[in-house]
């Protein structure tokens, strides 16, 4: 069975991200690991609760078939975090694909795997995520769900199912 890594945030993931994904993904068949900055409890953004049974340090990317990165006001911090950093370029090295919505594209961003990519983000209506994108080398697309090789990114809890199908499918 193929399995897929899904990172959230320990505090304020978005939940309907994470389900619609999630769906996506076990849809086709894959297996879920739940992993997060430390191993237990993550709390969502809407009080859904889920259990991460890896802490990032621990991950090894090449143990998945599929790494996501899902959206919320807790994934900001994953943009500065290095384990985060390292998991989405080691992911992108060994071409598993890799998938980032709502405001996770922009850790991806920050990992600098989104250079001459396109890509979408949620953006706060300011244009910072957007900005932060083609600061970065991104080529921001303004779609749902782009796809561009094998990196997926989605703009938010509406594009959650489209994006975990895309994701899943390649």
């Amino acid at each position: 069975m193929r399995t897929a890594l899904i990172i959230l945030a320990q505090q304020g993931f978005q939940d309907h991200e994470y389900e619609g994904t999630r769906k996506g993904l076990v849809d086709a068949d894959f297996a879920i690991i739940i992993g997060s900055k430390t191993k237990g409890s993550c709390t969502g953004k809407f009080g859904g609760n889920v259990e991460a049974t890896v802490a990032l340090k621990d991950v090894k990317v090449t143990d998945y078939d599929r790494i996501a990165f899902i959206g919320g006001p807790g994934a900001v911090a994953y943009a500065s975090d290095p384990i985060a950093l390292k998991i989405a370029n080691a992911t992108v090295r060994a071409s598993i694909p890799l998938g980032a919505i709502c405001i996770a594209p922009t850790i991806l961003a920050k990992a600098h795997v989104l250079e001459g990519k396109k890509a979408t983000t949620w953006d706060d209506g300011n244009g910072t995520q957007v900005a932060l994108l083609e600061q970065m080398g991104a080529i921001y697309t303004g779609d749902t769900v782009t796809v561009d090789g094998l990196i997926v990114t989605g703009n938010g809890p509406e594009a959650a199912e489209e994006f975990g199908r895309a994701f899943a499918s390649l």
